[in-house]
């Protein structure tokens, strides 16, 4: 049993790929994730999906918006966790919500935690996903509008 996320996260917001048969169970601490998770996707035909979701608030410049906007060694963390699910054959995305309507592409912030951008970039390339939404809010909820393009 899962309870809704909050804000609930609208049904448009399904993100493509993900399919439409995955619980949403936000907060899920499971399999050997130590920390808290946001999201466990779970599909009896798949296998675990955990998501890892930050927003991006920081400064934009030339429509790019930057990640993490302070140093960060829990973020850091958690990126080699999810390569740990990955290598137990699981599904880990990185998921960058951006909430602002002048940001187009998401990068590290690598003039501020230049070690997430190291962490974030060999993780990659070790099999976890990365995806970046624009998103917006509304009394009902959240919607996810545009996907963005991820630059590492």
């Amino acid at each position: 049993g899962c309870m809704e996320p909050d804000p609930p996260i609208h049904r448009a917001a399904v993100v493509p790929g993900w399919g439409g048969d995955h619980s949403l169970c936000p907060g899920a601490a499971g399999g050997g994730f130590r920390s808290r998770i946001d999201l466990l996707l779970e599909d009896p035909a798949r296998p675990p999906c955990y998501v890892e979701v930050k927003n991006v608030t920081a400064a934009v410049e030339g429509g790019e918006g930057f990640f993490p906007d302070a140093v960060t060694a829990r973020g850091a963390k958690h990126l080699r966790e999810m390569m740990e699910e990955v290598a137990r054959g699981h599904r880990a995305v990185m998921f960058f919500c951006v909430q602002r309507g002048d940001v187009a592409r998401v990068r590290p912030a690598d003039h501020i935690d230049p070690e997430y951008g190291r962490t974030l970039r060999r993780v990659l390339g070790l099999g976890v996903e990365v995806l970046a939404y624009g998103a917006e809010l509304s009394p009902q909820g959240m919607r996810l509008v545009r996907r963005l393009e991820v630059r590492v």
